[in-house]
């Protein structure tokens, strides 16, 4: 009788809710050693322990769906809509409904099931000895004939270029995204190979006159100390493309709450916690991000200095849903 009394007490007093919910597990496919003062910051305003799982999308996802309703994954991150989206498609979210997430994100940058925690622009970088800078003020002009032999970009099957595929076919519509996926080919200096820093490289050394290549990595050259990538940086332009239409694609990094979530009370937290002040500058400063909460200042040199500009407010649940017709362009213009 007396263990049952003491066992109630406990109970009222939270002591038994408080040890069941000071943890959280966390599939993550950013792979990002910055983001350890990021969990390390949450843990310390909360007192609840984080335990993560690093691999990729694929791998992950795979896991959290062999695991069913035994997973132990509370949150899902990753990067990109179009990776976002894919999870979204497998049922595994829950949504959440949350007055601060509301309030502080955007709604472009909702989800119905998954929130927008930074962006980074899609830029286009160009060297000015081979290419004038009127001839690179659009995505669209990348597809233009006097291009031929200039452009460089990674795979066009990596969730970056799909993204910027599926905003082509939102506003340009899908027979002209079709035309531009042509033309781009077409204008290849080399075949797609590496990813947006070995871009920014080869324009650098006049491989190629124009890349696309995502902002994080051109402001992490920018920030390096090393002399080689001083140099590169030197060597380039870099433009925010469609200024005067609709604005420069941007991608995304994003978390939801898994449906079978053992810790919903700490994965709400969390997802709350990531659209602070704390984190949201921290993904400004710490992994050269934007953050998606507009009222949060940056501190980050080459961010400033690359300057503001007009981003694309498609809502990126729309975008995700168009990344799978994306692809299936990419696919007939050759573009692998």
């Amino acid at each position: 009788m007396k263990k049952a009394v003491l066992a109630s007490l406990l109970a009222a007093f939270g002591v038994a809710g408080t040890a069941a919910a000071a943890e959280l597990n966390i599939y993550s496919a950013r792979h990002y050693q910055t983001d350890e003062q990021l969990y390390g910051d949450f843990t310390k305003q909360t007192g609840i322990k984080i335990n993560r799982i690093e691999a990729k999308e694929d791998e992950l996802l795979e896991r959290i769906r062999n695991e069913g309703a035994n997973s132990p994954a509370d949150i899902f991150i990753t990067v990109d809509a179009s990776r976002l989206a894919k999870a979204d498609e497998l049922g595994i979210f829950e949504p959440v409904k949350s007055e601060a997430l509301e309030a502080r994100i955007p709604a472009h940058l909702r989800a119905p099931n998954w929130f927008s925690y930074s962006t980074r622009a899609r830029v286009i970088v160009y060297n000015p000895e081979l290419v004038k800078a009127e001839q690179v003020q659009t995505y669209e002009q990348l597809a233009d004939p006097a291009l031929k032999g200039k452009v460089c970009t990674r795979s066009g099957s990596h969730p970056y270029n799909l993204s910027l595929g599926a905003a082509l076919i939102k506003h340009n519509g899908a027979e002209a995204a079709a035309k531009w996926a042509e033309g781009l080919v077409a204008n290849f200096a080399r075949a797609p190979k590496g990813g947006d820093t070995d871009q920014i490289r080869a324009v650098a050394a006049g491989e190629c006159g124009v890349a696309i290549a995502n902002s994080y990595y051109l402001a992490r050259l920018m920030n390096s100390p090393r002399e080689e990538d001083q140099r590169a940086v030197a060597s380039i332009q870099a433009v925010w493309p469609n200024q005067q239409s609709w604005g420069t694609h941007i991608n995304v990094s994003g978390a939801g709450m898994l449906k079978h979530a053992p810790n919903k009370e700490a994965a709400v937290k969390f997802l709350e916690y990531l659209a602070s002040d704390s984190a949201q500058a921290y993904f400004a400063n710490g992994n050269n991000e934007w953050p998606v909460v507009p009222t949060v200042k940056v501190e980050n040199a080459a961010l400033t200095k690359l300057g503001e500009f007009k981003a694309d407010t498609l809502p990126i649940g729309e975008l995700a849903d168009t990344v799978a017709e994306a692809q299936r362009i990419f696919d007939r213009a050759g573009y692998r």
